[in-house]
């Protein structure tokens, strides 16, 4: 039995497609005999860029919100570390949000 990991991560609305599919092409999300899955949920991001920060969107020292997608996926357990990898190498934002939860139940 392998043991799985939850990662979470969120990004704006517009770029969530792209970011799902580098996930989901890197082999993450299986169910069985199903690929590519998957659970997302909509909300406001909010944050306040600090002097130094390079923001995608938004400026330094002002408030910003934006509607972003939270994508979540399941994977291995040895596989979560490649997963932030190429979070970070296909996300807008210079530092992504990524939550990885270990999982009791495995496969």
């Amino acid at each position: 039995m392998k043991d799985l990991v939850k990662i979470v991560v969120t990004v704006p609305e517009k770029d969530a497609d792209k970011l799902r599919k580098a996930i989901s092409d890197a082999g993450v999300g299986k169910a069985g005999d199903y690929t590519h899955c998957s659970f997302s949920v909509k909300g406001v991001g909010r944050f306040l860029p600090q002097d130094g920060a390079h923001p995608t969107i938004g400026q330094v020292g002002k408030l910003e919100e934006v509607v972003e997608e939270r994508i979540e996926v399941t994977c291995e357990k040895d596989q979560w570390e490649d997963i932030v990898q190429i979070i970070k190498n296909n996300h807008p934002y210079e530092e992504p949000v990524i939550d990885v939860y270990p999982l009791l139940n495995s496969i």
